[in-house]
């Protein structure tokens, strides 16, 4: 079942535009934020599972894509941290839980550290908190793939990669929604910059983090040496609740969206205590 797109609302921020939908509602909410290079209709799987058990869901895009501006002087996971609280504190819609796949899991990560009365929770899918090792090959290549015209095309086969068991049926729809969106202007220079960044100011509060954490991982993660081994390295310094979810990739609530949207939903309820209205509404 899918629940129509709501309407793009804008807050300014930085001196840029943080683009954002909202269902609305007076349920608790849950606000979700894409990795780099995507768009915040990578959620569009389990929206409909969490609004229908009760929740408010706000999905952003990030700094640099979607409807999002381009340009920006800072793109770390710390700035679209703060773009999160931003929304949340325009829409009164705080405390949240927010949802950060890949680079914004540590966008997750920094508004919890930073504004931590506006975030109930965080759900960490496919995270990348922290610098991960690449070989002189893999450096090449990336260096190779964005050196010309045709650097679009290679991170859309690269993202391609990252779905290794299950490709959504509109999985071309929305490959050919991510090209058009990096060949505006601007959208690959964010997504250079972002690539640059180094994740060590983000893998330095993990220990220092204590607000309730869900980490969802995929046993096929292309990003990983070791997907489970990350897991749990990762959950001892977060004291996190895990995931793994067997033949996922890099983004296992897209993927197989009918067994992690429930898990969500289980670990939302479980910070939200037995008197909320929420429940997980069976299959969708």
């Amino acid at each position: 079942m899918r629940i129509p797109s709501t309407q793009t609302q804008f807050i300014s921020a930085d001196g840029g535009r943080i683009a954002f939908e909202d269902t609305g509602g007076n349920g608790p909410a849950i606000l979700a934020i894409p990795g780099m290079g995507d768009l915040r209709s990578e959620y569009r799987f389990i929206r409909p599972a969490l609004q229908q058990a009760g929740y408010r869901v706000i999905t952003m895009d990030a700094r640099g894509f979607g409807e999002t501006s381009a340009r920006w002087s800072d793109f770390s996971a710390r700035a679209v941290g703060r773009d999160a609280v931003a929304v949340l504190k325009q829409l009164g819609a705080g405390p949240a839980t927010i949802l950060g796949n890949s680079f914004a899991a540590g966008s997750a990560v920094w508004a919890a550290q930073d504004a931590p009365e506006h975030v109930r929770g965080v759900v960490l899918l496919g995270p990348i908190v922290r610098d991960l090792h690449a070989s002189l090959v893999q450096k090449l290549s990336l260096k190779i793939g964005f050196a010309g015209p045709w650097r679009v095309g290679f991170w859309t086969m690269y993202w391609d990669s990252l779905f290794p068991s299950r490709k959504p049926a509109d999985h071309a729809e929305v490959k050919a929604a991510i090209t058009r969106n990096l060949r505006e202007p601007g959208r690959m220079d964010a997504l250079r910059a972002m690539l640059a960044l180094s994740k060590a100011d983000t893998a330095a509060i993990l220990d220092k983090t204590v607000v309730p954490a869900l980490i969802v991982m995929g046993t096929k993660d292309p990003d990983f040496k070791n997907a489970v081994e990350e897991t749990r390295m990762l959950a001892g310094k977060l004291h996190a609740e895990t995931m793994i979810v067997d033949g996922a990739g890099h983004y296992p609530h897209t993927e197989m969206a009918d067994l992690v949207a429930p898990r969500i939903i289980a670990f939302i309820e479980g910070l939200m205590g037995s008197d909320q209205p929420a429940h997980w509404p069976g299959p969708f």
